[in-house]
């Protein structure tokens, strides 16, 4: 009875933020051809990934730095891609946080980092998006804008980022997110151990990857730009990690589609 009257609840709920937040046809229709990534064979035309979008777009607040603009084509761009990762998963999965801030371009941030010796570091880090615990979510609409286009080489910034926001639901960035009880946690980190490796390994060999080299900076990068890869250039991750495809696949609960 009480999961009967949930399920009522939720449904007028997300109703009530669909009349508030229609897409429009034309809008919709753009937003496809400029990121195909979004189609799949079993949703060629984005039906359910337009209807989570909508509900995204309800629950959540955006922020543009100038000279950027909140329209319509932008923060739809922004929300389909970020869907596109918990299509099968729910939009639960992103209730941590509320605020997303577009900034227009890259942005240079700060950094500090205390070594073993106790002797503190300042740097520069020029960034395309930063997740933090408990949000905002920081992209630069730059990167959003080109996803189209960068979407062959396994780039992906804003899947990269709500990836982070999986990760550390359980409070930590490891790249271990919320696993379902069919990938047990041993079997998640031994892939997850072998496969970073291996790419280390390449990348300071100088080897030419498949993913961003930036995934060696730590697990939990890795999780991220294996994570983009698999959903804009399933192929790439596929040919070069299959045993990472095979464990994103089963945890984004993709089935045989990617």
């Amino acid at each position: 009875m009480l999961h009967d009257l949930r399920r009522w609840w939720h449904g007028r709920r997300d109703a009530a933020a669909l009349r508030r937040r229609p897409i429009p046809d034309d809008l919709w229709k753009r937003t496809l051809v400029r990121y195909p990534f979004l189609r799949s064979s079993a949703d060629p035309q984005g039906v359910a990934l337009r209807r989570m979008t909508s509900l995204f777009l309800d629950r959540k607040e955006f922020t543009a730095v100038p000279p950027l603009r909140l329209t319509n084509d932008v923060v739809v761009a922004v929300a389909a891609q970020a869907c596109l990762p918990v299509l099968q998963l729910g939009l639960s999965r992103y209730d941590g946080f509320v605020g997303i801030v577009l900034q227009p371009d890259q942005v240079v941030a700060r950094r500090q980092h205390l070594d073993e010796d106790g002797v503190l570091h300042e740097y520069e880090e020029v960034l395309s998006g930063e997740a933090v615990q408990g949000g905002p979510v920081m992209l630069a609409w730059r990167d959003v804008r080109g996803s189209g286009r960068s979407a062959a080489e396994g780039y992906n910034v804003v899947i990269h980022e709500f990836a982070h926001v999986l990760d550390m639901a359980d409070g930590a960035a490891d790249g271990v997110p919320l696993l379902p009880p069919d990938i047990p946690r041993d079997e998640w980190l031994q892939t997850l151990a072998g496969e970073y490796e291996a790419f280390v390994a390449r990348v300071q060999a100088d080897d030419e990857t498949a993913l961003d080299p930036y995934g060696a900076q730590a697990p939990e990068e890795f999780f991220a730009v294996a994570s983009e890869a698999l959903f804009v250039a399933p192929e790439r991750l596929r040919a070069e990690h299959p045993a990472m495809h095979r464990l994103l696949a089963r945890f984004y609960r993709l089935g045989g589609a990617a």
